[in-house]
């Protein structure tokens, strides 16, 4: 008897996709699990809704998978499914809508086949959910992402994050410790990056502290690279970066959510520091590690942000030894605080703004690729084939290319950066 296909697509953050890969490996046994683009029986898509763009792509998915199966059910799961489940009940083409609270059901809501209309929405109050469900990916075994920490407590005025998933939870340190040990088996990986919401904000359920569980995690000899994701910077204390600078697994790699260069903005976005504090932790991290990657999170045209409070912003990026930015055109969500305020910044400054902090990453990247240059260093190389050529990391988050050979692929080879290609990429060449 053939199995019912079942294909899953994931939008939005790691966090997802870690958590799309472990509901896809509980289905495993009774669905066949195909490839989001073949014809299925079910279509679940993992929802995003951290910008209207994402709100966006999420409805173009679905109609893309109703065009591929009319007759298939498609769910909707996640943080979009939590906050915009109305909306998405007015799209004919869905037939689940499940939120973030009731997601991990999904084998016992599949079981029960229970799509009439009357009952298609399962939305629990994610407030109240203090439940924590570990995940990891699957089928990459080069890199591997845990889930270690759901939810924020944080509020911050722009952000429905907090209201998708709920508050802040994690596991105890000894039942993640189980969580990386089944992973590692399973996955053989050789770098594990941690996934979350608020990942510093690990323990506090517990009376754990997340330097506790670096310290735990460093001892397995199975990996050879931990890497972290975002850090709040209240919560990166100075303990956690001395122990990052003297760990032989943990890559000298940051990922600082700034937001905003200005104190008035930082205030008014109800973020818990100050510019001074997040300088000082740069300028740590450099200090102990002179060639740490730290990447940094900035959002352009906040509400109310005044050519003055953008200039704050640049000036303190530019001073900083940053190595790159993520980018973010403010988005207005439904919901939060700053969608009320009467101080709306114009599209065109909000793009005008935006060009000049990408400018400004670029700038930084490259400067910070000089820094590297000429020196040797541990690159971890991946599978994939790109028109003939292969690309890795770095421990400090170099991209590094190499001429495609499989016996490269999940291996690391000893670099040294001395040869860049017309974008600026180091190339590795093999020796025969």
């Amino acid at each position: 008897m053939e199995k019912t296909r079942i294909a899953f697509r994931t939008l939005g953050c790691k966090l997802n996709f870690a958590e799309t890969s472990s509901l896809a490996r509980d289905l495993q046994a009774d669905f066949e699990v195909v490839d989001f683009k073949e014809v299925a029986d079910f279509y679940v898509i993992q929802s995003c809704v951290v910008t209207a763009t994402a709100e966006k792509k999420c409805r173009s998915t679905i109609r893309q998978a109703h065009k591929r199966n009319p007759i298939a059910k498609v769910a909707v799961l996640g943080c979009m499914s939590q906050l915009r489940a109305s909306s998405l009940s007015a799209m004919p083409e869905v037939s689940l809508i499940i939120g973030n609270a009731d997601k991990h059901r999904l084998k016992e809501i599949f079981s029960a086949d229970n799509t009439e209309a009357s009952d298609r929405i399962k939305i629990s109050e994610i407030l109240k959910d203090k439940h924590f469900y570990p995940a990891y990916s699957s089928n990459d075994r080069t890199r591997l992402f845990i889930k270690i920490q759901d939810g924020c407590d944080y509020f911050c005025s722009y952000c429905t994050i907090p209201y998708a998933r709920g508050r802040s939870r994690s596991d105890t340190i000894a039942h993640t410790i189980e969580t990386f040990r089944s992973a590692i088996e399973q996955e053989h990986p050789k770098e594990i990056v941690f996934t979350g919401v608020n990942i510093g904000d690990f323990g506090k359920p517990h009376n754990e502290r997340f330097g506790n569980l670096l310290v735990e995690l460093d001892k397995i000899e199975e990996v050879d690279r931990f890497r972290l994701s975002s850090l709040e910077p209240d919560l990166l204390d100075d303990e956690i970066i001395e122990f990052v600078a003297k760990s032989r697994r943990f890559m000298p790699h940051f990922h600082l959510p700034l937001q905003s260069g200005s104190d008035t903005v930082l205030k008014r976005m109800h973020r818990r520091y100050d510019t001074h504090l997040f300088r000082n932790k740069v300028l740590k991290i450099k200090e102990l590690m002179p060639f740490a990657c730290i990447a940094v999170d900035v959002i352009a045209g906040y509400p109310g942000e005044t050519e003055e409070e953008f200039e704050e912003t640049f000036q303190l990026i530019n001073e900083l030894p940053v190595s790159y930015l993520h980018v973010f055109p403010y988005s207005e969500r439904p919901g939060t605080l700053a969608a009320k305020s009467k101080y709306k910044v114009s599209a065109k400054l909000i793009t005008d703004r935006s060009h000049r902090l990408l400018t400004l990453s670029g700038s930084k990247k490259k400067l910070f690729n000089e820094q590297n240059s000429g020196r040797t260093e541990l690159v971890l190389f991946e599978s994939q084939n790109n028109n003939n050529f292969m690309y890795g990391f770095t421990t400090n988050y170099i991209r590094v290319k190499a001429t495609f050979d499989e016996k490269f692929i999940n291996q690391v080879k000893l670099v040294t950066l001395d040869s860049v290609d017309s974008e600026r990429v180091y190339i590795f060449h093999a020796k025969n």
